[in-house]
């Protein structure tokens, strides 16, 4: 059973930097694309960084410069480090995993989102930021 648990987040001011940390059990095959996606109140979820087997991330401008998605040598742990925070970034960030096709088949619709055409459908609890001016 796939399973993520994310970790690192936290209240701080404008303008620190957080670090969060996603580590996922349950599957061997380390070559899946890793995603981190970002939910604040009243708001849809939506897909901010992922990162891709070879290392190559990607990002949704809105956080292109700001946020840096990377991957520990084991491919077992994921990272996002958000830098020069501003508080409308507030929000509960969760980490998800790549689904292959006959996967995501199986899976509700509103369960799976996607980042640049890369299909996410296993999800951790989340963690939350919360930043103040």
């Amino acid at each position: 059973q796939v399973q993520l648990a994310e970790s690192g987040g936290g209240s701080v001011h404008s303008g620190g930097s957080l670090r969060l940390s996603c580590t996922g059990s349950g599957y061997t095959y380390r070559g899946f694309t890793m995603g981190w996606f970002r939910q604040a109140p009243g708001k849809e979820r939506e897909g901010i960084a992922a990162i891709f087997s070879d290392g190559t991330p990607t990002y949704a401008d809105s956080v292109k410069g700001r946020f840096t998605i990377s991957r520990d040598a084991t491919k077992i742990t994921v990272y996002l480090q958000l830098d020069n925070l501003k508080p409308d970034v507030t929000a509960m960030y969760y980490c998800a995993k790549q689904c292959i096709e006959t996967e995501c088949e199986r899976i509700p619709t509103s369960k799976v989102l996607v980042i640049h055409g890369t299909k996410f459908a296993y999800w951790g609890q989340g963690t939350q930021v919360t930043v103040s001016s």
